[in-house]
């Protein structure tokens, strides 16, 4: 209805100056209810503009609402006024008067002469008015209410009424107002509704969920400003009312109770409206509801639908009925495992059709589409259920016969060696024959279930698991069983004879069966038969097909594992790595975080591409397993990325224990729905190159003598080299204090930890007596040009910073090194040295295989640069014969009994003073240790001899050498290279000394006579301070420069004490 009423032209706001003058306004109604317009005394009449008088006029008329009926009665009062006034009045309202009329009352001018006049001029005049109603002239209000009733006319005129003009304007302006507000909502809501209702159902439940909100926001917005006209309508109810109120029993004129029932009906609209709206949104609210919960219903159906489906193809797989009693066992053990997944995923479905029950329960829009997919997980549901249970009943049918296959053969074999262990001697009495036999009889009678029935009893009741090859099986053992009875029957024979005869004694041979084997009864001192055959108890499976059964069986754990892990790859980079980048989830990500995607994953972008295409070349030796180890070949370079993400690994791990708190890896984990944490899954690339060398080693120990052993070797060697590499190089990047490159050292060989002590011959008898029994600890790095010290730290810390650090101590050139293999008074301690023995590094190992270990490795590298430079030996031949020749004399002259005692030592040290080699023999050779005075370029004698020096200085003790006094280890007066945390303050005492406050961070920079150089992190200046005040200051502050290169859980990179552990101590992690 409001929207159909026609706009009104004007509006009381739009003329409120012009109402205000008052020179027309709505007093009451006639007798018949003709609405009343009194013209008051307005002198200024004249001087109103047509359009003021014009859009006065046209706003009264259109206020009543019964004016169209029965026409306007005017009252002109000019009791004032001359007759130009009325007759002026008068024409302005004949021509411009915009309603219907029914009667004009005219108080004429009170004056007699005007008066008179207006009695005269009004009936000459009269047709000019050209008015179609009565002009009734006036002479006083007693007249005029002769015509209007009192009560219908205001104060002014006589009458009771009360009227406030600047009330009824206020009034029909708020009025006014308050319809075009009920107007204006009301389009607003049909406007929305009309929205509402050609809305498209979306059809993914992220666009349903905004639909829903959105739609309900703009419904509270719809609903604010409903309550807001309701609000404006109740209080200028109110303030119409007021009078009412005030006084109970005041009479409200027409006008006001006209405005009364107007507001009244704009408010019962407006409820009306809103009514109508509320029930409308409630029938799109639950449609849009009842669509998200069918989104929901569907995407659940889907995945229910595929993990039944999954389901299904795994449940197919388990068809085989085994090979043997372990293998079916083993078989049901994976199907009673898997029985938890699938009863999960029933579970899941019956829950889910439930739902669907429920939703149809509650006249769900979609009923004929939610119907069909509960029946139809329902009988998918009831047909994997089905199968399971058809599956187990198979496979336990199965174990049964392999079980009663199983007794049996152990039965027939006991039964053979019964017959071969009974005494022959002792069967030649009556006595001993008739025990024999009895003992037959009872082994015969105890047969029970361990004895086969006939075949065809057999076939019957396992047709359905019986295949050629279980068949075969079952012939087998049961020709085996037939063959003992008769061996049986044979004896019974015979000690029946021997019982019921006394014959003279004789030497009955023991009966061989050639196709049994002995039974495990059987002990060295007992007679039992010798088997022709493979040595193997049970005849039933041999030990290829065996063997070929545990190969499958470890092949499909390398497949599923493979597969799991690829999904796990995947599953982290598109729920973690690529939720980085999404701006939706920019607010979640701290600032730690920000832009370090490439810290936390490392490369494991890579890895899973790379292990995408490895697992589709695995599936390809599904039939073939024992020869994966070429697919392994193939791919080894490719699983060298390992060594990257190890290396990165400290890094990720630091990153992640800052940030793992923070509530984007929360709401990540809530969405992939994962129970562990992402660090979990971050381990996983770790445990998985690791689990690699496991089945290698399982394949390998079932494969011996199969085609692809070989190659499976090789694979397991190469991966346990990449373990090693890998594991080698975090103990690499853990070095501090090297200034050089590390990487122009070459390939790192070997590194391990190790007792050393040094010995040098510049040094002086006292110190070295006073440090040979101290040995230092250090770990020793091989590379191929050089030869490193460092000292193992042990950092505090949680998981990689508390891995191991190495403080660089020395380095040796490989080019300058010689070796002596065995040292005095220990198998387990080698020589290296250089410079003419001028320094000695008496090293002790772990172990003698360790040490071992070690000197070949070192031979090799010593030899593999003798080799390269050959040629250079070749062009300097013709000048060194001589020397060459002095050089292997003075090697080999014995010098006194103890020459016997000789060392090998291996060298290349004297390449940089080729030219300037002096010769080995000198006055004093019969008193010091002749080292190897081969230079390079000259023949090298493995065999050299050498006066024992050990017997003079007992070899192991050095004075001037700074690795064997450790300064940290005796008196901690010298400081590393590194950052440090000031414990106190401390002012300086000279131009050139640095203050320092506690908690600054300082970086020692160089050491000098006056103390320690340093520079203030904190304040960026440098300076010296005296050493001492140096190690007060800082206390038991440890430097913060150390790298870690391991890290906490079943993943770490171990480090190793010996060489022969480098790798081991790796490949043991737990995957």
């Amino acid at each position: 209805e409001i929207m159909q009423l026609d706009s009104s032209p004007l509006h009381a706001a739009d003329i409120t100056p012009d109402l205000k003058k008052k020179f027309a306004f709505l007093s009451g109604r006639g007798d018949n209810g003709s609405p009343i317009i009194v013209f008051p005394e307005f002198p200024a009449f004249g001087e109103i503009t047509d359009r003021e008088f014009h859009n006065v006029l046209t706003y009264l008329t259109s206020v009543p609402l019964s004016s169209t009926s029965v026409g306007f009665i005017l009252v002109i009062d000019r009791r004032q006024d001359r007759w130009a006034a009325v007759k002026g009045t008068l024409l302005r309202i004949a021509g411009a008067f915009p309603g219907n009329l029914q009667l004009v009352l005219v108080l004429r001018p009170t004056t007699l002469l005007q008066r008179t006049l207006s009695d005269i001029l009004f009936k000459f005049n009269k047709e000019e008015f050209k008015m179609k109603v009565p002009v009734i002239m006036l002479s006083s209000i007693t007249e005029l209410h002769s015509y209007i009733d009192r009560t219908q006319l205001t104060q002014e005129l006589g009458g009771t009424q009360e009227y406030c003009h600047e009330k009824w304007i206020s009034h029909r302006t708020a009025i006014e107002g308050f319809a075009l507000m009920v107007k204006k909502t009301a389009q607003i809501l049909q406007s929305f509704g009309t929205e509402l209702a050609e809305t498209e159902l979306p059809n993914e439940i992220q666009a349903t969920t905004i639909l829903l909100s959105t739609h309900t926001s703009k419904k509270e917005k719809m609903k604010e400003d409903i309550l807001v006209a309701l609000g404006q309508g109740s209080r200028l109810l109110e303030s119409i009312n007021e009078p009412v109120v005030r006084d109970p029993d005041h009479n409200m004129n027409q006008d006001e109770l006209e405005n009364l029932a107007t507001v009244q009906r704009l408010l019962s609209q407006l409820d009306e409206t809103e009514r109508a709206f509320d029930e409308f949104w409630v029938r799109h609210q639950t449609k849009l509801e009842q669509c998200l919960q069918l989104r929901h219903f569907e995407h659940n159906y889907r995945e229910v639908r595929a993990l039944l489906d999954q389901v299904s193809e795994k449940l197919a797989t388990f068809s085989e009925v085994g090979i043997s009693p372990a293998h079916a066992d083993h078989i049901f053990s994976e199907l009673t495992t898997y029985e938890e997944k699938v009863c999960e995923v029933l579970d899941r479905a019956t829950a889910l059709s439930n739902e669907g029950d429920e939703l149809i329960q509650k006249s769900h829009y979609a009923e004929d589409s939610i119907q069909p997919k509960c029946s139809e997980l329902r009988t998918i549901s009831e047909t994997v259920n089905s199968n399971l249970r058809a599956k187990k009943d198979h496979l336990l049918k199965a174990m049964e016969l392999h079980h009663r296959l199983e007794r049996a053969s152990k039965w027939v074999d006991d039964g053979i060696y019964l017959l071969a262990s009974q005494p022959v001697d002792k069967c030649q009495s009556h006595e001993g024959a008739e025990l024999a036999l009895q003992e037959l009889e009872r082994y015969l009678d105890n047969a029970g279930e361990n004895q086969l029935t006939d075949l065809s009893t057999i076939w019957k009741d396992y047709e359905a698991v019986l295949n050629q090859q279980f068949r075969d099986q079952v012939e087998k053992v049961f020709q085996k069983q037939v063959s003992m009875q008769e061996m049986f029957d044979k004896r019974r024979v015979s000690l029946k004879k021997l019982a019921a005869k006394q014959t003279r004694p004789v030497q009955p041979v023991a009966p061989r069966p050639e196709a049994f084997i002995k039974s495990p009864l059987s002990s060295p001192g007992n007679g039992h038969l010798k088997n022709g055959d493979s040595g193997s108890r049970h005849a039933s499976l041999s030990e290829e097909e065996e063997n070929l059964a545990v190969l499958r069986h470890v092949m499909n754990e390398l497949l599923e594992t493979e597969r799991a892990y690829v999904e796990e790859l995947l599953c982290v980079l598109q729920g973690y790595a690529s939720e980085m980048d999404n701006p939706a989830m920019s607010h979640l990500i701290p600032a730690p975080l920000q832009n370090k995607k490439e810290v936390l994953f490392g490369n494991m972008p890579e890895i899973y591409h790379f292990h995408k295409t490895f697992l589709r070349e695995l599936e390809q030796y599904t039939d073939c397993p024992e020869l994966v180890g070429r697919c392994f070949l193939e791919r080894m370079t490719d699983l060298q990325i390992y060594e990257k993400y190890c290396h990165n690994k400290p890094r990720s791990e630091s990153l992640w224990r800052q940030c793992s708190d923070c509530a984007f890896f929360q709401e990540c984990q809530k969405k992939l729905e994962h129970k562990l944490g992402l660090d979990s899954y971050l381990l996983k690339p770790v445990q998985r190159i690791t689990k690699y060398q496991l089945l290698l080693k399982e394949m390998l120990k079932y494969s011996k003598g199969c085609e692809g052993a070989d190659d499976l070797q090789e694979a397991l060697t190469s991966i346990v080299g990449i373990l090693k590499a890998v594991n080698d190089s975090m103990h690499l990047i853990a070095i501090t204090g090297y200034e050089g490159n590390l990487s122009e050292l070459g390939k790192l060989l070997m590194q391990g930890s190790f007792s050393v002590w040094t010995e040098h011959k510049k040094g002086h008898a006292k110190v070295k007596d006073l440090a040979r029994f101290k040995p230092m600890q250090r770990h020793l790095f091989l590379h191929e040009k050089a030869l490193l010290f460092c000292k193992r730290r042990e950092e505090n810390g949680e998981g990689y910073e508390k891995a191991p650090s190495y403080s660089f101590k020395q380095s040796l050139s490989m080019s300058a090194v010689g070796i002596t293999e065995n040292a005095k008074g220990d198998n387990k301690k080698f020589e290296i040295w250089c410079n003419s023995r001028e320094e000695v590094y008496i090293v002790q190992a772990p172990t003698a295989e360790v040490k071992t270990t070690w000197v070949n490795e070192i031979r090799k590298v010593l030899t593999t640069q003798l080799e390269a430079c050959r040629p250079f030996k070749t062009s300097q031949k013709s000048n060194k014969k001589g020397e060459e020749k002095k050089a292997e004399e003075g090697v080999t002259s014995p010098t006194s009994d103890r020459a016997a005692v000789a060392k090998k030592r291996f060298t290349l040290q004297g390449f940089s003073n080729l030219k300037a080699q002096k010769s080995p023999t000198s006055p004093d050779h019969k008193t010091k240790r002749q080292s190897d005075p081969t230079p390079f370029g000259f023949k090298w004698n493995k065999a050299s001899l050498s006066l024992d020096a050990s017997e003079e200085h007992d070899g192991y003790s050095s004075a001037e050498d700074p690795l064997n006094s450790d300064p940290e280890e005796e008196n901690g007066k010298k400081l590393c290279a590194g950052k440090y945390t000031v414990m106190a303050d401390f002012e300086k005492g000279g131009a050139q000394e640095l203050s320092a406050k506690s908690g600054d961070v300082l970086q020692l920079v160089k050491e000098g006579d006056d103390g320690q150089f340093v520079r203030n992190l904190n304040t960026s200046k440098e300076g010296w301070i005296p050493a001492a005040n140096l190690i007060n200051l800082i206390g038991k502050s440890k430097s913060c420069q150390s790298l870690t290169s391991s890290g906490s859980g079943s993943g770490n990179l171990s480090t190793s004490s010996s060489c022969s552990e480098t790798y081991t101590s790796f490949s043991d992690i737990k995957p």
